[in-house]
């Protein structure tokens, strides 16, 4: 099973990772917020996640890593 992490801090809520992920299973948190004032992206269903890393590819800030 992939594990996606993504970094809080750092994502800065563009969205460009939820409508890449292929599965629907990332999106924005509706009640956090990070230091700099975003709702970051956050895994909602890691269970279906099949490691194909689009998410990765497309945060332009780093924030995504993605394990196999």
């Amino acid at each position: 099973m992939a594990k996606v992490t993504i970094d809080a801090n750092v994502c800065k809520g563009c969205e460009l990772c939820v409508s890449a992920c292929p599965k629907h299973i990332i999106a924005l948190s509706a009640d956090k917020l990070n230091a700099k004032g975003y709702h970051p992206a956050c895994v909602i269903d890691a269970e279906q996640c099949i490691g194909c890393a689009a998410c990765y590819t497309m945060c332009p800030d780093c924030a995504i890593t993605v394990e196999r």
